[in-house]
């Protein structure tokens, strides 16, 4: 049995794999804001807090420089990391913190760790409570917003509702097994980790759109073959992009351009089920159903 009479034949068994992934994927994000109050771990530029980073010319701990912010501040939320592929010689931490003030923690550092801190060497940015949340509002809004003319332009666009609704549920499957990964990974998510999920959406619609396109319009060959070169036009770009992403990410040494590569990284993954198993699958059942093609 080759490629085409395996799909023929199992093409609506496929459509069990994303159901599973997305039913898992929901009730993983639902679990997950029952226990953190949100569907993702925001930082301090989502929250408000204050985001320190300073560099030492010695090595400390990362549980122990965290176990003494605790223990000052005990009402803090607090999440140490160290800086990687810096050029320099010192060691560099960032220390992302709710509910304390800059200056307390300045002293705090310098007296359990016995160093000296200054503008040189400790550099802190400031989000207020209200700004991080009135600005976390706004970019789940452009999210929603986005996602909502994004719908309304493709149902214009084939005047079907079908098809409409595969590309619309593909990239709402992308968006939503994504952030259940990201929910796994631990990725504490910025302004930065948001604006990636507004770019995958618009990367996942444009999958789908060459699908459905190829499908629909191109009726004078087979179905499969128009299945077959969408499918290998779009896992050509999902895998050029996916390479760029990982390298990016590899060699990039700035946490918010990382955040932003790894997010896509790992939404164009969940997009190639998103669109060539789920949203191929519908397409081959409506034009079976609708033109009788198989």
């Amino acid at each position: 049995m080759n490629l085409e009479e395996f799909y023929n034949k199992n093409y609506k068994k496929l459509l069990i794999l994303p159901a599973i992934l997305l039913i898992v994927s929901v009730s993983y994000i639902y679990i997950f804001s029952t226990t953190h109050g949100d569907i993702i771990d925001k930082d301090v530029s989502l929250r408000g807090g204050v985001s320190a980073t300073f560099y030492v010319n010695k090595e400390i701990p990362l549980e122990e420089i965290n176990s003494k912010v605790l223990n000052e501040f005990r009402d803090s939320d607090v999440f140490v990391r160290r800086l990687e592929g810096i050029e320099t010689a010192n060691n560099g931490y960032i220390i992302e913190a709710s509910n304390i003030e800059s200056p307390a923690l300045e002293l705090l550092l310098e007296r359990e760790f016995d160093i000296e801190l200054n503008e040189e060497n400790f550099f802190v940015e400031e989000t207020g409570s209200r700004l991080g949340e009135a600005f976390y509002r706004d970019m789940i809004f452009a999210l929603i917003t986005a996602f909502v003319l994004m719908g309304i332009v493709v149902l214009i666009t084939y005047r079907s509702l079908i098809p409409s609704l595969a590309v619309i549920s593909s990239a709402f499957f992308d968006i939503v097994v994504t952030i259940a990964l990201i929910d796994l990974f631990g990725i504490r998510v910025s302004s930065a980790g948001i604006a990636a999920l507004i770019l995958l959406m618009a990367y996942s619609v444009d999958t789908d759109v060459l699908l459905t396109a190829k499908v629909l319009k191109n009726r004078n060959d087979k179905l499969w073959n128009r299945l077959k070169n969408s499918a290998k036009t779009g896992l050509t770009m999902t895998a050029t992009t996916f390479v760029a992403m990982i390298v990016a990410f590899i060699f990039s040494t700035s946490l918010v351009f990382r955040q932003m590569f790894i997010i896509i990284a790992m939404g164009l993954m969940v997009d190639v089920i998103a669109t060539y198993v789920m949203n191929a699958s519908i397409l081959k059942w409506y034009m079976l159903k609708k033109y009788n093609e198989n």
